[in-house]
């Protein structure tokens, strides 16, 4: 199909949490293969894994030592040759994650660096001494000594962004940028080794065929050489737009290493394809990535920063839309994903917008008003124009897990008192597939090994298997509407033109894209629904002529 990408449907897989197919408690590519059916069952047109290489998995597998080879914990090469052969039978594409900003600190690259003596003499924009260290940031640091970090930079995991070098006579040495943890070095992208290195990664995946990236932290890569304090301005944390002239997020420079990774991609058959995790200012600031040369896609993050507010989604869908029509690009719709609190929790309060969960984290949800409306706000994103991403186990309506406790947490940013927001274990549980208590089938029968994070006993009702029984589960409502949307891709839903917004009461959202209506009631009562139109789906029963409160409907003339 051309131009597959523009509306498809993706399935995240955090592959440690899907399933588990040896029994070792952690999920791996033997599990993944055993659930492809489920996969294809549930209507997702791709899947994106998140990081499978070998990697000491400081940040679950964001620390990468060999981006050629696949970590035990999740299989083996050959294993990786079997999934895409699997997948791609079942008719779906796979895109796996590219992490181009840093490395790990096990990667010979940077065992070299650190064995490396330091020079005199700059070698690459930013970097201190030898070959070895101008592929990453080495800097001198400052004051007595040069005691004090070169810059003012945090780690967007807390505590500063630079950590000091011991030389081989035991004297402290430069410091190398972290934007992450101390463990993920960050690489200097204006060394041509870099850039020839990640090309021939690229390739190396594509030959075996994948059908694209998605590429971690694509806002990052390049750092003004100046290397100048933020002084006033803000750091801008991951999940936080920063303005222009950043010195380490969303540079002009940037772009042009896509446009080399576009001709890469572009030399293949089958239409390979990128995906920009670049959390910027606004979509104006997104668009800047996906114009014809560049990028394909990016996700929009606006939407699932959005609180549940009619006024402010319709906004946001307007300003996304529009800046990227202007570049010919399509919208990529997401509301959660390995990084940010489940959509069904944030919905389940009264402050709802993604920074209010963060404030709110641990404190009382409303689990059945949540599910409710993120059922609701996942058929309003699969009307819109564009493509969409389910995470993982939100067809299971599966909440965060914000009771873990600390003894059993692994997110990185847990070390630092000063990181501000919570742990994101919470979002990473492993899935629930069938039985009445842990593991769910998450592992084989008979396996002694825990889960790596604890599943919480109530998602015996959350199970795959028993919501295969519930024609009113969420999971029966994403096979329905994911079924439905693929029928009438050619009748309105999909890739296409902006929404016609139609006159509507206050808090309702209604438009109409081909012969298809979209109704989303935001309010606090029940509306009435035009006549003449017979329901195509809805994301709760709707008996009559009204839509109740927190609901969506797809609508088709009689």
């Amino acid at each position: 199909m051309s131009n597959w990408w523009r509306d498809a449907v993706i399935y995240q897989v955090y592959i440690r949490s899907f399933a588990d197919g040896n029994g070792d408690g952690v999920g791996d590519v033997a599990g993944l293969r055993s659930r492809l059916p489920y996969l294809a069952a549930l209507g997702v047109d791709a899947l994106w894994l998140n990081p499978w290489y070998a990697s000491p998995q400081v940040d679950a597998g964001y620390d990468v030592s060999d981006y050629r080879r696949l970590d035990p914990l999740f299989g083996t090469l050959e294993d990786a040759r079997g999934l895409i052969a699997d997948a791609h039978a079942h008719g779906l594409r796979l895109i796996l994650d590219i992490v181009p900003n840093h490395t790990s600190d096990q990667h010979p690259w940077f065992q070299d660096a650190l064995a490396a003596s330091q020079g005199s003499e700059s070698q690459g924009s930013g970097s201190q001494g030898s070959e070895a260290r101008a592929r990453y940031h080495f800097r001198p640091g400052r004051g007595v000594d040069g005691a004090e970090p070169p810059t003012d930079w945090p780690s967007i995991f807390g505590g500063p962004a630079w950590t000091r070098t011991v030389d081989a006579d035991g004297k402290p040495g430069d410091w190398y940028l972290h934007l992450f943890a101390p463990e993920q070095p960050d690489l200097n992208w204006t060394n041509a080794e870099v850039r020839r290195e990640f090309e021939d990664i690229l390739r190396f995946w594509l030959d075996l065929g994948v059908d694209g990236f998605r590429i971690d932290v694509a806002h990052g890569l390049t750092k003004d050489p100046a290397f100048p304090d933020l002084a006033a301005r803000a750091a801008g944390g991951m999940l936080d737009g920063v303005a222009a002239d950043h010195p380490y997020f969303d540079r002009d420079t940037t772009l042009a290493i896509y446009e080399e990774w576009r001709r890469v991609a572009d030399s293949y058959e089958g239409e390979r394809v990128f995906v920009a995790e670049a959390w910027v200012a606004d979509a104006a600031r997104v668009a800047r990535y996906l114009t014809p040369a560049r990028l394909h896609t990016a996700f929009n993050f606006g939407l699932l920063g959005c609180p549940w507010d009619a006024a402010a989604l319709r906004a946001e869908i307007d300003a996304t839309l529009g800046v990227l029509a202007a570049v010919g690009a399509p919208a990529t719709w997401v509301l959660s994903n390995h990084d940010v609190i489940r959509h069904a929790t944030r919905y389940g309060r009264a402050k709802t917008s993604l920074a209010d969960a963060r404030r709110l984290y641990g404190t009382p949800v409303d689990h059945a008003l949540g599910e409710r409306r993120a059922r609701a706000a996942m058929q309003l994103i699969n009307a819109l124009p564009g493509g969409t991403y389910v995470y993982q186990g939100e067809e299971l309506g599966l909440p965060e897990v914000e009771d873990l406790p600390p003894s059993v947490w692994q997110d990185p940013n847990r070390r630092y008192a000063d990181h501000d927001g919570p742990v994101r274990d919470g979002c990473r549980v492993p899935l629930p597939w069938s039985g009445d208590t842990a593991p769910f089938g998450f592992s084989p029968e008979g396996a002694t090994a825990e889960p790596w994070l604890p599943q919480p006993q109530e998602w015996k009702d959350r199970t795959a298997a028993a919501e295969e029984q519930d024609p009113h589960s969420t999971l029966s409502h994403y096979r329905t509407l994911l079924r439905t949307r693929r029928e009438w891709l050619d009748r309105g839903l999909g890739d296409g033109a902006a929404p016609e917004w139609l006159k509507a009461p206050a808090d309702v959202l209604a438009f109409r894209r081909g012969e298809v209506v979209c109704y989303v009631n935001l309010s606090e009562a029940e509306v009435e629904l035009p006549a003449g139109y017979r329901v195509l789906v809805a994301s709760e029963p709707v008996d009559g002529a009204l839509l109740p409160v927190d609901v969506a409907v797809w609508l088709v003339a009689e």
